[in-house]
């Protein structure tokens, strides 16, 4: 036990599920599920003028992962804030940890049987393991306040996010050897995207099972009367904290903050290997192990910006990392030209990726009132990881429009120029207050 009271053994285990499911994103989001949706499985399955026709519906086979990440976005939007209002009415969170993560784990393991034209399947699967994904990460960040005292909470959350990159780095770091030299192990192209696609869903269920083992659930704060039917007073208890926000205008302002820059992180990530080959023609090769070290010098950034927050506070370490990535987005604009300087902005961005996030979501979890921290994160994990929605709208309408990625990456500062203006009106102490039902 640390001094506060909090179990070192629990918070341990909580950091592990970030470890657990960290691949997911890098292995199957970021790097291999999309281009090998793109170019294998919808190609195959495409009519002569290049259209795929999930239910009928004609879809180019280039918009195709679009579409499907859209429609993980929105259905994260309707599900997430249910599903957290949903475990703050029950005593068993880690039963409900446990039951998203596997159903998560499960689709993106069976991910391995995708060939020939199987895309509707790849996007069943790929909405489901989001879904359950996203869910998870609602219920897990919900133990933060249990697990740690509030002086405690950036530390505990920075480790977090930092152990999170190792875990993702670790494991993609395996699949682009395996992708990068397949015929050395006897494996064709696919079938190394496969396995590595498969890997995270195995990778995840089984590190899941630490914090499992380590984190307890406690008895619910709110508990449903008898004959009380759990849905209908979880919808209206969403719906009554959404109403309640307005009472609480500290903690509304600093999730509006949260959604305009993480937005825009969130897009950024998932957009810089894009511009990296589109627009300055970086092969495949470079941009893999752009993203790889991207994920390891975030690791040391996540510590870093812990350390920056006990010297300056979080807020204004969240506020730097926004002036930050304004100026990387600028750099991409007017600098950034060759590999070289690719990799030097790439830097810049893992060091304060982990940072900017980890000490958000801390931040966040001391402006919840106590026995609503799961309904209160589904608000918060619309804009988590991997979940964006105005940005990349942004994005590709300025790219439709101009023709330029470079003008359509600067047009992502006005979000993270927005995000520190509406946080620097965010009062951490009164919110606080407001949490705890003071003044």
């Amino acid at each position: 036990m640390n001094p506060a009271g909090y179990s070192r053994r629990e918070q341990t285990g909580w950091y592990f599920y970030d470890w657990a499911n960290a691949p997911f994103h890098t292995t199957v989001v970021t790097v291999f599920l999309g281009p090998y949706l793109t170019s294998v499985l919808a190609r195959q399955a495409a009519d002569a003028n290049g259209f795929v026709h999930p239910l009928g519906i004609p879809v180019a086979v280039r918009a195709y992962w679009s579409y499907l990440v859209a429609a993980a976005v929105v259905l994260q939007i309707f599900l997430l804030p249910v599903i957290g209002a949903l475990a703050d009415y029950s005593h068993r969170k880690k039963q409900l940890l446990a039951l998203f993560a596997y159903v998560g784990a499960g689709a993106t393991a069976a991910m391995f049987f995708l060939q020939g034209p199987a895309y509707l399947p790849a996007g069943v699967l790929f909405l489901v393991a989001n879904t359950a994904f996203g869910a998870s990460v609602v219920v897990y960040n919900s133990f933060l306040p249990e697990i740690a005292a509030p002086e405690e909470r950036d530390a505990v959350s920075s480790k977090g996010w930092a152990i999170g990159y190792l875990g993702g780095g670790l494991l993609l770091a395996l699949n682009l050897l395996l992708y990068i030299r397949p015929r050395a192990l006897g494996l064709d192209e696919n079938l190394a995207i496969r396995i590595g696609l498969a890997s995270a869903g195995v990778w995840w269920g089984v590190f899941t099972v630490i914090p499992l083992m380590r984190i307890r659930s406690r008895q619910a704060a709110r508990r449903l009367a008898h004959g009380q039917s759990a849905i209908a007073v979880t919808l209206r208890q969403l719906f009554h904290t959404l109403g309640e926000l307005r009472g609480r205008p500290q903690t509304l302002t600093f999730l509006l903050a949260y959604l305009l820059y993480s937005d825009a992180i969130q897009t950024v990530i998932a957009l810089a290997t894009q511009f990296g080959h589109d627009e300055l023609k970086i092969s495949m090769g470079p941009l893999a192990l752009a993203i790889l070290m991207v994920q390891f010098v975030a690791f040391f950034g996540s510590i870093a910006f812990n350390w920056i927050a006990a010297a300056i506070t979080a807020k204004r370490a969240v506020m730097l990392s926004l002036v930050i990535w304004t100026g990387v987005l600028l750099g991409m604009y007017f600098w950034v030209r060759t590999v070289g300087q690719y990799f030097v902005m790439a830097a810049l961005v893992a060091l304060v990726l982990g940072g900017s996030q980890a000490l958000s979501r801390s931040l966040f979890s001391q402006m919840i009132p106590k026995g609503q921290e799961a309904e209160y994160f589904g608000l918060y994990e619309i804009s988590d990881k991997g979940t964006s929605w105005l940005c990349p709208l942004v994005f590709g309408l300025a790219v439709q429009f101009t023709g330029s990625y470079r003008l359509s990456a600067l047009s992502l500062a006005f979000f993270f120029l927005a995000g520190l203006a509406v946080l620097a009106r965010v009062d951490v102490r009164r919110a606080v207050r407001e949490a705890s039902g003071g003044e």
